[in-house]
């Protein structure tokens, strides 16, 4: 019989993708990544309890690993900021011929934007519909449908102009 930090172990290295991305797309540094999972793990052990299996198990993580996220950036914004994400071409290393370049600058693109939008984003992107991801943010679902408007254009701008920029150089 399964004990439950057995079991907890076992949702960890089962949604550890899920968590990685959630950090990855936040923290542009490694180190950074390293303390937001270590965060969200710790906050999804003291919420294990609570879980009541209402909703999946990756939206469960999705939610709280989120809102630890956003709670962390937060307390974080007293603090000034050691370093700005520049998307500038001299970034990019690659050409971007590969569909794996394209994801790159995709997220690098995400992670640009606003914290609430990159949520957005990576619920929309793990296959959540307008009213899940309403839900999981405490917002209202016509608010996801205009952010999400509102979030493509912005990503389609910044993608067209990296693009040009980068056949340019």
């Amino acid at each position: 019989m399964a004990t439950s930090k057995d079991k907890f172990i076992q949702i960890i290295e089962e949604y550890q993708g899920v968590i990685n991305g959630l950090c990855a797309v936040y923290y542009p540094a490694v180190p950074d990544q390293q303390d937001a999972r270590q965060d969200i793990i710790l906050q999804l052990w003291k919420s294990l309890p609570s879980f009541r299996g209402e909703s999946k198990i990756s939206t469960w993580i999705y939610k709280v690993g989120l809102n630890t996220i956003l709670s962390k950036l937060k307390k974080g914004k007293r603090k000034p900021r050691e370093e700005s994400i520049n998307l500038s071409h001299e970034n990019m290393s690659a050409p971007l011929n590969h569909a794996d370049d394209d994801l790159q600058l995709l997220y690098q693109v995400i992670q640009s934007l606003k914290d609430l939008d990159k949520a957005v984003v990576l619920l929309f992107l793990e296959g959540y519909k307008n009213k899940e991801i309403a839900s999981m943010l405490e917002l209202t679902p016509s608010n996801i449908s205009t952010r999400m408007n509102r979030i493509r254009k912005e990503l389609k701008s910044k993608l067209s102009f990296y693009r040009y920029e980068y056949k340019l150089s």
